[in-house]
């Protein structure tokens, strides 16, 4: 249980909680484990449970009928979610798919509601983070509406540097745990077109391309991509 306590205090939701609270809630949450690729659930399933990540990478898709998908965000370890039919009762309104073999510690509703009407840090944290996720699904349609792959593309890429990077002044690392067909459904493109633009980018100096590394090389002349162009 002690690394568990320990995994809890890392989560923003759980931070504020007293020792008494954060040992009910380590007492409650169960293990499950995922092979890479393997679905935690489906959109339309029923939602009673929210989820930690305490090792691994986890993707958030938006299936289509036709089989494509877009990835709406990819989670790695402290993240949580599965947190909004916690609140409306409603049925999971996407995937969740491990990229990656996966532990994650999984937290029933009452629980998560009882720490809600007990504390009002978390229930602040979890609007922060609720407010986040609707921000991010605005700036996913208006990219996939107005904006160039190149530019979906480059704002893609500093969202995943940032996450990594201690600054910008060196090169930053990205190791890719998913696909190139996995980054164009997180742009909103197909694999041909991804791989077209990061060679461009690799040619340019922008990036350089080794063996599932992408290393941001030129933070600036990304940054000038990601803004889209006026016409």
């Amino acid at each position: 249980m002690d690394l568990t306590h320990d995994l809890l205090r890392t989560i923003p939701l759980f931070r504020s909680l007293d020792t008494a609270s954060l040992d009910r809630i380590a007492d409650a949450v169960k293990p499950v484990a995922l092979k890479q690729g393997e679905a935690l659930f489906r959109k339309g399933d029923e939602g009673n449970e929210m989820y930690i990540i305490e090792e691994g990478a986890v993707k958030i898709v938006l299936p289509s009928s036709v089989g494509e998908e877009i990835i709406l965000t990819v989670l790695r370890e402290p993240s949580f979610f599965g947190t909004m039919s916690m609140f409306d009762g409603q049925s999971r309104s996407a995937d969740a798919v491990a990229m990656t073999a996966s532990r994650l510690l999984v937290l029933e509703r009452d629980a998560f509601i009882h720490i809600l009407q007990e504390d009002e840090h978390a229930l602040r944290t979890l609007l922060c983070d609720l407010s986040s996720m609707i921000r991010k699904t605005d700036d996913l349609l208006e990219g996939l509406c107005f904006f160039s792959i190149s530019t979906r593309l480059a704002k893609c890429l500093l969202e995943l540097a940032e996450k990594v990077s201690d600054g910008r002044d060196k090169p930053v690392e990205i190791d890719l745990t998913f696909t190139q067909k996995e980054l164009g459904e997180m742009v909103g493109a197909t694999r041909e077109s991804v791989n077209r633009e990061l060679k461009k980018l690799r040619e340019e100096g922008i990036i350089q391309l080794n063996r599932g590394v992408i290393t941001i090389s030129d933070w600036e002349s990304l940054e000038e991509l990601a803004v889209p162009m006026d016409f």
